[in-house]
């Protein structure tokens, strides 16, 4: 497309220079600029996108996007603009050809469950006969395609470009995880959802570079549903009625203790083998009428996400059957993942990298009565260090045994993030017992090597991720295949206080 085909009706302060290139791409990445890009420099805490504007230049880019003034040759065309995050998005959704208006858009918001309610409702999408798409922290795929992602909601260049790449292989629906931050960062500027979903809410994400405080969280959290057509939300979450302050949206409630639309009626009955974990429900439609559901993961707070994707289902009036049988075949990576391994005890792996996510686990699991629950965990550096109290004061809490562990400790020293985490010990349960194991591959097989029949491996913080980030490196590390392989000795001294 035309550069000046591209910038009309696009607010901006200043133009310089010829719009009559030819524009392929749109970046933000100076790595990633090709022969015709549009590079947009981004504003950012610790590096300013337009410190790499001649770089992209001499890598091809035909014209910059900034909010300050820049010295480029005269052949590149400079455009400024007050907020260079917006532009790119409507940018983007232009060059891309607004792929979201020929797809039905599904955005799942949330702190806990965003990956697992996405899986279920394009299961029950897929078992419905729709071809759909999924985007979110385990990546962005389709049919024949598999893509990993550097955020849940990636970049809007990058996003509408993949939603252009789906909607040309024919794919009708995409279901997608909206962040926090994707909202804030004007990453799904430009889209109008036809679905949005609410899960629960609790403090994350609270940092100098994400959030500043709970209440900033919450309120990007809830501009989804001034973006959707129906709005999806969790009756039974305490700030249900916050996220949908200033609704645009018409609201469908789901929930266990409160009045909603769909409501899971109690008890569940808790299903499980060497191999698997899983729930059966009832749950009441709008129309009063009760089915029973089962989804192969564990707890409660399954039966939550479930009730989401059925209340999903119920709006684009999908066949019943294929809600359930969705329900029935779906599987997540790397969330309330059980292992294969055909032995006396059960290993599941989970991303929970968060107290309240830690604990959701931990007491789902204990309903399944292990003989002891192990948590293996450690905690990401460079990030907020209430994570760490947080993680180690509710494994204290809720575990037999803790094994403290690396998780993608990036540039900060690794026992600094130990020594957060056995303050956070020390706060929850001062006799749980515990082992500290810096390797996290070595303590992977002390686990399993001690393990008791009975017992239940919580392998917490990395799920879905085959990398681990250590002292600048990302070294290849996927746990699920080094627990299905394992064949290794076992180092660490256990602490008793």
């Amino acid at each position: 497309m035309l550069l000046r085909q591209l910038l009309h009706g696009l607010e901006r302060i200043s133009l310089r220079g010829s719009t009559e290139a030819d524009v392929l791409c749109i970046c933000c990445d100076s790595r990633a600029v090709t022969a015709g890009a549009l590079f947009v420099c981004l504003p950012g805490q610790h590096r300013d996108g337009a410190d790499f504007a001649l770089q992209a230049v001499a890598q091809g880019a035909v014209a910059v996007v900034c909010e300050r003034p820049l010295r480029l040759p005269p052949e590149v065309a400079v455009i400024r603009v007050a907020n260079a995050r917006r532009a790119m998005a409507w940018l983007s959704v232009r060059l891309y050809g607004e792929p979201a208006r020929r797809m039905t858009m599904i955005g799942i918001t949330g702190t806990k469950g965003k990956t697992v309610t996405a899986h279920l409702a394009a299961a029950m999408l897929t078992a419905a006969g729709r071809r759909v798409g999924l985007l979110g922290t385990n990546g962005a795929c389709w049919s024949g395609h598999r893509h990993d992602l550097a955020h849940t909601t990636p970049e809007s260049c990058d996003l509408q470009r993949l939603l252009h790449q789906m909607a040309q292989d024919g794919c009708d629906t995409c279901v997608m995880e909206v962040s926090s931050l994707g909202l804030k960062m004007e990453r799904v500027t430009g889209i109008y959802f036809d679905i949005g979903i609410f899960t629960n809410l609790t403090p994350d994400h609270i940092s100098p570079e994400e959030h500043a405080s709970f209440a900033e969280y919450r309120a990007w959290k809830s501009v989804l549903f001034r973006r959707c057509a129906t709005g999806i939300v969790n009756a039974d979450d305490p700030h249900c009625e916050e996220i949908l302050a200033n609704h645009s949206c018409k609201v469908v409630r789901y929930g266990i203790t409160h009045e909603a639309d769909w409501r899971a009626l109690p008890p569940f009955r808790l299903l499980r083998q060497p191999d698997a974990l899983g729930v059966a429900f009832y749950a009441a439609a709008p129309d009063g009428t009760a089915r029973e559901y089962t989804v192969h993961l564990p707890g409660r707070f399954s039966v939550y996400n479930a009730l989401a994707a059925l209340s999903m289902a119920d709006v684009l009036h999908l066949p019943a059957g294929a809600a359930a049988a969705g329900l029935q075949t779906a599987a997540v990576r790397g969330r309330c993942e059980v292992l294969p391994l055909h032995a006396p005890y059960t290993v599941v792996l989970d991303y929970a990298h968060n107290a309240a996510s830690a604990a959701g686990l931990l007491t789902t699991l204990r309903g399944y009565a292990p003989k002891r629950l192990v948590a293996v965990f450690g905690c990401g550096g460079q990030r907020s260090r209430l994570r760490r109290f947080g993680m180690g004061e509710v494994c204290a809490k809720l575990a037999d045994l803790c094994i403290l562990t690396e998780d993608n400790s990036r540039d900060e020293p690794l026992e600094n993030i130990l020594a957060d985490i056995k303050a956070g010990l020390r706060k929850g349960n001062p006799d749980t017992p515990y082992l500290e194991i810096p390797d996290r591959r070595t303590a992977l097989y002390y686990a399993l090597d001690h393990a008791q029949p009975g017992d239940m491996i919580a392998v917490l913080g990395k799920g879905h991720e085959t990398v681990l980030e250590r002292a600048g490196e990302r070294l290849p590390f996927d746990e699920r295949e080094i627990i299905l392989n394992k064949a290794s000795p076992w180092g660490g001294s256990c602490h008793r206080r």
